[in-house]
């Protein structure tokens, strides 16, 4: 295993430092303090030639006015909470409202865009980076101060693997998650990538993305992802109605039960022959195709992005859980540990 620091740019007179990681398989994850951002993941394809998979700028300034979430840690809440109120032992909580009514991934200035305290870790999983934040009380509208911590970890084995530990100092709710946009061809869209997700339920939503307080079966609809789907097809396939903004940007309930050992999702490349798995402890997952990704932002190299040009697959609680008493509790209590895990496997397949 290989580590490397290096100056990343500047930023309120903090420098702000690019790690790289990479194992003896040739396997390179890039990652940043700011925002807890991955920059790059480049692994080979079934010819050992080798590709960026993970969409990124070129600078830290392109991070800095990003409004994409690209490569970013999202917190204190990942996803939608309905008009941004949720109450908590009798009092009203008022987040700050950032996606029309509603407020998502943390706000105006969550996690994605501070500036985290950093270390080395090298260890005997494997070498990688644990980020460091505190949260003051009522930031973007939260109560209590929360501590977190985030690593990450590149594995012999071609693994990357992001564990999340938190805590507070006063009852809150708390929904990390990854934040990276895969592209298993290096470029392109992700039409012809084939997707598989290991959820037998999915919460649909009302006009304005916030969950209706079901839990839907997917059987004979077309979120049965539970066998490889060509993208493609499924677009092709949707009945009106059945997408939104033409493409996916719904939340699946895994079937994984957080067992580490289960497969909860996978993206396959057939070309490349790239594989993605995705392991994790948490109870849903975002699928999210890039429906709003569009020419005006530019990525690494100078190179245009582009409308399902990437797909996210965000490990998570379900969106707007704290108003949704059927939905597992995002509640930290003090004295009490938030612990989560996701791990990502890089393979191909012939």
């Amino acid at each position: 295993m290989h580590f490397s620091r290096k100056r990343f740019g500047m930023l309120h007179d903090r420098e702000i430092d690019l790690y790289t990681i990479d194992n003896e398989n040739g396997v390179v994850v890039s990652l940043t303090n700011f925002g807890g951002i991955i920059t790059s993941i480049r692994t080979p394809d079934i010819q050992g030639k080798y590709a960026n998979i993970a969409l990124c700028y070129g600078s830290l300034e392109d991070y800095v006015k990003d409004h994409a979430y690209i490569g970013c840690i999202v917190g204190r809440y990942a996803n939608r909470i309905n008009k941004g109120v949720y109450y908590s032992d009798g009092q009203r909580y008022q987040l700050h409202c950032n996606d029309g009514p509603n407020h998502l991934h943390g706000g105006r200035r969550g996690y994605n865009k501070k500036i985290w305290e950093s270390e080395p870790v090298r260890e005997k999983r494997g070498c990688g980076v644990k980020l460091s934040l505190t949260s003051p009380d009522g930031e973007e509208g939260y109560p209590g101060t929360v501590d977190v911590q985030v690593l990450y970890l590149l594995t012999p084995g071609n693994e990357l693997i992001v564990e999340y530990v938190a805590a507070t100092d006063m009852r809150t709710i708390i929904n990390l998650t990854q934040h990276s946009y895969f592209n298993l061809a290096g470029s392109g869209t992700i039409l012809d990538h084939l997707v598989r997700i290991n959820g037998s339920g999915y919460t649909p939503v009302d006009e304005n993305l916030i969950p209706t307080g079901a839990i839907d079966t997917v059987d004979g609809t077309i979120y049965d992802l539970r066998d490889e789907r060509r993208i493609e097809h499924l677009f092709m396939e949707a009945e009106e109605g059945a997408l939104i903004d033409g493409g996916f940007d719904h939340n699946f309930v895994l079937d994984s039960d957080g067992d580490l050992s289960r497969t909860a999702a996978s993206l396959y490349h057939p070309e490349s022959g790239r594989l993605l798995e995705i392991y994790t402890t948490k109870p849903g997952m975002q699928f999210y195709t890039a429906n709003h990704l569009d020419e005006e932002k530019i990525g690494h190299g100078g190179k245009p992005f582009c409308r399902h040009g990437a797909v996210c697959l965000e490990t998570q609680y379900f969106p707007d859980s704290p108003n949704q008493s059927a939905f597992p509790s995002v509640v930290l209590e003090p004295g009490h540990a938030y612990k989560q895990t996701t791990r990502y496997r890089f393979s191909v397949r012939h």
